[in-house]
């Protein structure tokens, strides 16, 4: 109701916890250039790129039919933790700004996520306008454990590429770069909140519970109404510590089963 009546939405049925709760994986993007030829050297020019297309269109390979990350692995950053609690995203392009193309120079980066983000923020509307975009405030790195963790996966990342066979790729660390101490946490940091940004994974805001900020039962029914679900990543109340794209369509598949129990 505090989010709608300032818009002058009327107020059918009160749920705080809509918009609440936002929880997302937040991915550090070091970058490291190398010898090797990258998509960032593939797709430098229209020849190139006409090339790709029918390299796709032909055979249905090249960059084209690639994930956009060609290995992933998860890592503790505490040898005492039970799970890992960091996950790496190994992408052969890199990018200040992927809006605005990659980089010109051959690089590959090795993206870091915290896996269990302490941090929630929430989603708020702008107007009564639905063609308004809404105002997301994610509120990462707001507590110590989630600041402490991306860094420790940042120097593990820039650790592992002083390594073979990766140290005989690797030519410089472009991000953070030289000028951001390994041992400098708080420099460390600093670059990660400038520079770090979602990796798609908004999760929470709807959330299944039975306390006075869920929005869902365990059947996905909306507290308070009939005949209205949620069924997609907002019904989660703790992120899941891993991609949340195969957990989705699980909940989808498991509302399916709901509807027809239901009928």
């Amino acid at each position: 109701a505090l989010e709608l009546q300032p818009h002058g939405i009327d107020v059918l049925h009160h749920l705080p916890g809509v918009g609440k709760n936002l929880q997302d994986h937040l991915q550090a993007r070091p970058v490291f250039k190398c010898r090797a030829s990258t998509i960032n050297t593939e797709t430098g020019n229209m020849f190139q790129l006409a090339a790709i297309a029918f390299q796709y269109a032909l055979k249905r390979s090249g960059p084209m039919a690639m994930a956009a990350s060609l290995g992933t692995g998860f890592l503790k950053t505490h040898a005492e933790l039970e799970t890992p609690d960091i996950q790496f995203h190994i992408q052969p392009f890199s990018a200040d700004n992927p809006a605005d193309g990659s980089h010109k120079f051959s690089a590959f980066t090795a993206s870091v996520l915290q896996l269990r983000p302490e941090s929630t923020g929430r989603i708020v509307l702008r107007s009564a306008s639905p063609y308004d975009y809404p105002a997301i405030y994610p509120n990462y790195l707001a507590t110590k454990t989630d600041c402490d963790t991306l860094v420790a996966g940042i120097k593990i990342a820039r650790d592992i590429c002083d390594y073979a066979p990766l140290k005989d790729l690797v030519t410089e660390e472009h991000a953070p770069g030289v000028g951001v101490g390994r041992d400098d946490d708080e420099a460390v940091l600093d670059w990660a909140r400038s520079t770090a940004t979602t990796i798609y994974h908004p999760t929470g805001t709807c959330k299944m519970g039975q306390d006075k900020m869920a929005v869902v039962d365990s059947r996905l029914r909306v507290h308070g109404l009939s005949g209205l679900r949620v069924a997609d990543a907002s019904i989660m109340p703790v992120i899941t510590s891993g991609n949340t794209n195969a957990p989705t369509i699980m909940i989808g598949e498991k509302l399916a089963d709901f509807v027809l129990e239901d009928a």
